[in-house]
Order: C-alpha cells, then sequence, then structure tokens
C-alpha cells in the first residue's frame, strides 16, 4: 500500500505538472485580457467545477445545524486567509511581470522554497541538512533554468518578491490548514474566495473584457480553471496534508522545469544545454530532500554485525 507520503509527494508533483503546463496558457491569454481579469475568471471557473462535489461533503461532514454553523465559519475564514494569499501572490506576480522579464520572475517567485523556511526558522522550527542541501541545489538549478545572461535589477522585481514572500505565507498557511479541514472544501474554497477578489478588482479598475475578448480566449481560461485551479490547487491541498512545508516548497518549485520543457516543446522556445543541467541539478535537490529522512533514519537503525 502506498505510503501517506508517497501520496503526498505525488499529488504536490501533479500540482507543480498543472502549473507548468498552464504558463503556456496564461501567456496566450494575456494578449487578450489583463492579469486581473483572467485570474478572476479562471478561479472562478475552477470553484465553480469544484462545487458540486465539495457541497455534498460539506453537508455530510456538517452534521446538526450547529456544527454546521461552527463548520461554515471555519471553511470561511480558511478559503478567506488561503484564498487571500493566492490572489495576492498572483496579482504582485503579475504586475511585476510587467517591468521585468519573465526568467527573472520565474526565478524571484521561487525563492519562496528559501523563504519557507527561513519564516519557519525564525519561529523556531529547526531545518535539517538534507532539507538544506535540497534547498540550496534547488535555487542553483533555477538560476541556472532562469538566466543566460546577467541579473540586473528591473522595477518590477521589487513587486515579484513581495509575491514570493505571499506563496511562502500560501505555503505555511496550508501546512496549518490542510490537515485541519477536507481538502475539496478548502480547495473550492480558496479558489472562490481567489476568483471573487478578481472580479471585484478588474471591475473596480475598469478592467473587465469585452465578448470579443472571452470568445478569444475561451480556451485558455477553460485550462487555466480546469487544469491550473481545479486540480492544481486541489492537489497541492491534498498534498499538503501529509507533507512537510519545506519538501513540498521544493517539489512545487519543479514547476519551473514543466514550464520550460512545455514552451520548449509548444511554444519553439529554446532549451539550453544550461537550462537541462538547472532542471536535473532541481531534480537532484528534490530527491535528497526526499530521501534524507530514510537515510538518516537507517543509519541509525543499522547495527554492526557481531564479530
Amino acid at each position: 500500500m502506498i505510503s501517506k507520503t508517497a501520496r503526498a509527494n505525488l499529488a504536490l508533483s501533479l500540482a507543480a505538472v498543472f502549473w507548468g503546463v498552464t504558463f503556456i496558457f496564461q501567456r496566450e491569454a494575456m494578449a487578450h485580457l489583463t492579469p486581473l481579469a483572467y485570474g478572476g475568471i479562471r478561479f472562478t471557473v475552477g470553484a465553480l467545477a469544484l462545487l458540486p462535489f465539495a457541497l455534498p461533503r460539506a453537508l455530510k461532514l456538517a452534521g446538526s445545524a450547529d456544527d454546521a454553523a461552527k463548520m461554515l465559519r471555519g471553511w470561511l475564514c480558511g478559503g478567506l486567509i488561503s484564498g487571500g494569499f493566492i490572489f495576492a501572490g498572483a496579482s504582485f506576480q503579475q504586475y511585476g511581470l510587467l517591468w521585468t522579464t519573465a526568467g527573472k520572475a520565474g526565478f524571484i517567485t521561487s525563492l519562496y522554497v528559501v523563504l519557507a523556511p527561513l519564516i519557519l526558522r525564525l519561529a523556531g522550527q529547526k531545518i535539517s541538512p538534507g532539507e538544506a542541501a535540497g534547498i540550496a541545489l534547488a535555487v542553483g538549478g533555477l538560476y541556472l533554468l532562469s538566466f543566460t545572461g546577467g541579473f540586473s535589477p528591473a522595477p518590477g522585481d521589487g513587486l515579484v518578491l513581495i509575491g514570493a514572500f505571499i506563496w511562502a505565507g500560501h505555503i505555511l498557511a496550508l501546512s496549518w490548514l490542510s490537515p485541519r479541514m477536507d481538502s475539496l472544501v478548502l480547495g473550492a474554497g480558496q479558489a472562490l474566495v481567489c476568483g471573487l477578489m478578481g472580479l471585484a478588482a478588474a471591475a473596480a479598475m475598469d478592467q473587465w473584457p469585452s465578448r470579443a475578448a472571452l470568445a478569444a480566449a475561451w480556451f485558455d481560461i477553460l485550462w487555466g480553471g480546469l487544469f491550473s485551479v481545479t486540480l492544481g490547487f486541489t492537489c497541492q491541498v491534498i498534498g499538503q496534508k501529509d507533507a512537510k512545508p519545506v519538501p513540498a516548497a521544493i517539489i512545487m518549485q519543479m514547476e519551473a522545469v514543466v514550464a520550460a520543457v512545455a514552451g520548449w516543446l509548444f511554444l519553439n522556445e529554446v532549451m539550453t544545454p544550461r537550462m537541462l543541467t538547472g532542471a536535473v541539478v532541481m531534480l537532484a535537490g528534490m530527491m535528497i530532500s526526499q530521501l534524507w529522512p530514510i537515510m538518516t533514519r537507517n543509519s541509525r537503525d543499522w547495527k554492526a554485525p557481531p564479530a
């Protein structure tokens, strides 16, 4: 029987795959929609796809009317916290992309793999040597994957860095929320909150798309809503139910590798030897972080044979 850790790693890996492939459709959608409009619509689509599965589970878990009211308050708070993190992180990232390159934005955003452990360390939680090595390899590999030239500051870098802190906060929030809530209910709640925030912001800033724009981007919206939100973010919730925050962050960082490969396959983007090396280094970091507990446990359990 597959272990809880293996199931969690599989769910997080699937999330990284869905998000990485969706990068193609996000880029195509920006030709027709603003970041706020696209985010609001796709997250609302993802939430609507989850609600038919989440609502029956919520009613079944609620039991009595008093219990239902208490659980509803808990789910509402969980959805607001997690969905608020997603909306804020995605917004800072998308607007930062207006004034910086995609490669730098991807690198800076993925610094959540360092920021999440740093926040945990400041809170008093120790980081294992295997996790530290995995973080170092993940960041080094991502640099090789993302950059072909030097790192010169750009006006949008600060906005993307703020987004990276927010994504780190989202990972830590889910690590606390996921074991305490039903995965589908939490997934639907955070998607609905993020979607409604995006729609409200787009309307308030007069960025509501025309019918022609929606018609041109309908496939990008459906893919982003169903695969990135319905499947991707729900897989993250499921995975973080049994995964520690640091290994989870390292696994989800593989989104950058998937995005690079997808861009090479479908958008005719170049995949250089340097980028391939970066992808291999990132995979090595992920493997070390996952295998370290097994190796250290085996070394503790090993006993020398009698003379």
